[in-house]
């Protein structure tokens, strides 16, 4: 997760996204979004299509499993990640 420390010295604000599996279709949706900004029948599919919508994006996207439990977190752009950061 990136640290407020962080954004304040580089200033740099990330908008938040998630994926996550809602009534059987993957979806990729901003923080407090009513809709999904992108949508695919398989997680595959939906982070193929993550990666390229994030390619001129500054976010953080917490990406969940089939359950709905968190699995991780990538930020983008790469630059954007603390350095202390594991991923």
């Amino acid at each position: 997760m990136v640290s407020s420390n962080f954004m304040e010295r580089h200033s740099v604000t990330l908008k938040r996204y998630a994926i996550t599996k809602r009534g059987g279709i993957w979806e990729l949706r901003a923080h407090g979004a009513q809709r999904a900004t992108l949508t695919a029948q398989t997680k595959a599919e939906i982070m193929q299509k993550m990666k390229q919508f994030m390619a001129d994006k500054h976010a953080s996207v917490r990406i969940h499993d089939e359950c709905g439990l968190f699995q991780e977190e990538r930020t983008y752009q790469r630059s954007d990640d603390p350095r202390s950061s594991k991923g």
